[in-house]
């Protein structure tokens, strides 16, 4: 086959991919650019999100959305991270409970959103009864995290004028713990 050929073929094969593709995985990508780009605007200060910045970041919301599989959503939720350590750290915006559980939220329903478009592909018929199980889910879980961190917080009396370092380390050190726990039962099986 010589090289138009190969060309033309290729084109087809993305033309007819095209005209296939259904409406429910399009939704489940346009809410992982929607989740990310919130959590980005939540956790940048306002200073920064004027002019290229914002579009940077448009186009870091994009990358999930288009390669849920890839590296993108671990690199979208490293620079919301970067974004809210700049906010905090660089220009000495308080933590507001609400702002933290906000951007988390948007965090946490990007990945959701991930993981199912991750199984979807792009001509999937798919029932819209999956997709509402689906964040039922995620939201339950979110209820569930924010009323226990919220508690926790409270009861801790952490936060205010003392800060949330402590509960980040612990945070960080649960979360390093149950990841090795989950590698070693994963080898072990």
């Amino acid at each position: 086959m010589n090289p138009v050929e190969v060309v033309t073929e290729r084109a087809r094969a993305a033309r007819s991919a095209v005209y296939r593709v259904s409406l429910a995985p399009l939704l489940v990508r346009a809410g992982i650019f929607g989740t990310v780009l919130a959590g980005l605007l939540l956790a940048y200060p306002v200073q920064v999100l004027a002019g290229r910045p914002l579009a940077a970041l448009a186009v870091v919301a994009l990358l999930p959305a288009v390669g849920p599989r890839r590296v993108w959503s671990t690199f979208a939720a490293l620079v919301t991270v970067g974004g809210w350590l700049l906010a905090t750290e660089g220009y000495d915006r308080p933590i507001a409970l609400w702002r933290l559980l906000a951007v988390a939220v948007a965090l946490y329903l990007a990945h959701s959103l991930c993981a199912l478009a991750a199984l979807l592909p792009y001509d999937a018929v798919v029932d819209p009864e999956l997709i509402v199980r689906w964040l039922t889910r995620a939201g339950g879980v979110l209820l569930a995290s924010a009323v226990l961190g919220v508690l926790l917080v409270e009861v801790s009396g952490v936060g205010g004028d003392r800060g949330f370092l402590g509960a980040t380390v612990v945070g960080l050190l649960v979360a390093v713990a149950l990841s090795a726990l989950l590698g070693w039962l994963l080898r072990r099986r």
